[in-house]
């Protein structure tokens, strides 16, 4: 059975749309629906000047596997005419209703994950729809209570304990109750979603050099450490936490560890992105689907100037297809 997902472009002003077009001129082992405005999609086939044809999709008809230069299309009406590079609150009703179209046809079972583009969240909220990311998003769709952002490249996952929060936030946010549940849902999705028998986890500390033994901050000692105690003890492969430097250096060879856990937002990301530039992804772990999504912004800079590369996009298609199948 081929793998059967959906695809939202995000922000229709960004480079989700061209990268769309362009993503679909080669075939792929799976069905693929778009979620999106046809004419937006049509419009920039023809400034790619790229062949595309494009098939309405009606629900609860097949999805048919995806052939080079061939679109099924769950057509979504723009708000407004999208201008490359010039964002416009308006069409942000029509962002979010393809975020929450995709994780409809997931839990009713029509598809099997989503793949997504690249959203403004600043225009979003700027419109007046509290929004703080597709991860958050989703969760919230799917009437989950705790998701955890998973960031992936060649040779290296890092998954976070806390994602779009302010530093000053962090630490407050990092009870041991939480800790364990994020460390939970990484160990499991590990096993379920990509069929690792038995994870290795490596966790970073909070603090510089990982506290110091209680002199740099107390938090590894209290939180941190007990929790990772625990777990062990319950038959988890888990380590840490240690310094991130120590952890993101040979000594402990990341590229051999299953997932690093960060405890923040650009404690791991900066590594990983500059392993991968370019070919980094982020994956969403707690979903009772799959979820994978490109690794950049909308890059509102080039929109429109045939300059996009597709390649994370690949990556996360790529990337979505092989969980659906393992």
């Amino acid at each position: 059975m081929l793998p059967t997902l959906a695809i939202t472009p995000g922000e229709a002003a960004g480079i989700g749309p061209e990268l769309c077009v362009k993503l679909v001129q080669q075939s792929w082992p799976a069905r693929l629906l778009f979620i999106a405005d046809p004419n937006l999609l049509q419009q920039i086939a023809r400034q790619l000047n790229l062949p595309l044809k494009i098939t309405i999709w009606e629900a609860g008809s097949e999805i048919p596997q995806h052939q080079a230069g061939n679109l099924n299309c769950l057509a979504i009406d723009l708000v407004e005419s999208a201008v490359p590079g010039i964002l416009n609150q308006s069409n942000s009703k029509y962002v979010l209703e393809t975020l929450q179209k995709a994780s409809d046809l997931c839990l009713d079972n029509t598809v099997q994950g989503i793949v997504t583009g690249p959203v403004h969240k600043a225009v979003i909220n700027d419109a007046g729809y509290a929004f703080s990311g597709h991860t958050e998003y989703f969760a919230k769709a799917a009437a989950v209570k705790r998701v955890v952002m998973l960031l992936a490249t060649e040779g290296m996952r890092v998954a976070l304990v806390t994602t779009h929060l302010p530093l000053s936030k962090v630490s407050a946010s990092i009870t041991s109750e939480y800790f364990e549940k994020t460390i939970r849902i990484i160990h499991q999705d590990l096993i379920s979603k990509f069929q690792i028998k038995n994870p290795d986890i490596l966790v970073l500390g909070l603090n510089p050099h990982a506290g110091e033994g209680g002199h740099m901050g107390d938090e590894e000692i209290n939180i941190l450490s007990p929790v990772i105690k625990q777990l062990q003890e319950y038959g988890m492969n888990i380590r840490g936490p240690v310094s991130a430097d120590t952890a993101f250096g040979s000594e402990l060879n990341p590229t051999k560890t299953d997932v690093i856990v960060a405890m923040y937002h650009d404690q791991g990301l900066p590594v990983l992105k500059y392993r991968g530039f370019g070919s980094a992804i982020n994956i969403t772990l707690g979903l009772p689907y799959i979820r994978t999504s490109v690794d950049h912004g909308t890059a509102l800079d080039i929109a429109g100037k045939n300059t996009a590369n597709v390649s994370s996009f690949e990556y996360a298609l790529n990337q979505a297809i092989e969980m659906a199948t393992l």
